[in-house]
């Protein structure tokens, strides 16, 4: 297996793992929205109406789908970036203590971000099952 075999792959996965981890959440705001209006409310200091969980929940899975198909890259990427370093920060009174229960589970996200920042800096050698009709090459 090539170097390039290897890198096609390795960022194909990062792709879809991130993917389900986001459709995960993405889709409780649709399916759950109490869950939803409680962490923005406890995390983001905003009160939502089930609606706008809904509404966002649509939204989100729209993004997280044209991620997973690898399209409109520094566009979507740049989106689950985002929106991934934004809930990071958001916890950042339970990274800082990590060991009150259950604060260290909020570490998870932090090798999330990092494997998303390098998805998103690799982002135009991410080729394996995208979309053809929109590369640039």
């Amino acid at each position: 297996m090539t170097d390039e075999s290897k890198l096609q792959i390795s960022l194909f996965i990062i792709r879809v793992t991130v993917a389900a981890f986001f459709l995960v959440w993405s889709l409780e705001k649709i399916i759950k929205p109490e869950l939803t209006q409680r962490v923005f409310s406890k995390f983001y200091f905003l009160e939502i109406t089930p609606g706008i969980s809904v509404t966002l929940g649509i939204l989100q899975t729209l993004v997280v789908l044209i991620f997973l198909a690898g399209i409109f890259k520094l566009w979507s990427y740049g989106a689950i970036l985002g929106m991934h370093s934004v809930s990071v920060l958001s916890t950042y009174q339970q990274l800082l203590n990590p060991y009150e229960l259950p604060n260290h589970l909020f570490w998870a996200g932090v090798p999330a971000l990092g494997a998303i920042i390098a998805l998103f800096m690799l982002r135009g050698s991410d080729r394996l099952l995208t979309l053809k009709l929109f590369r640039k090459s």
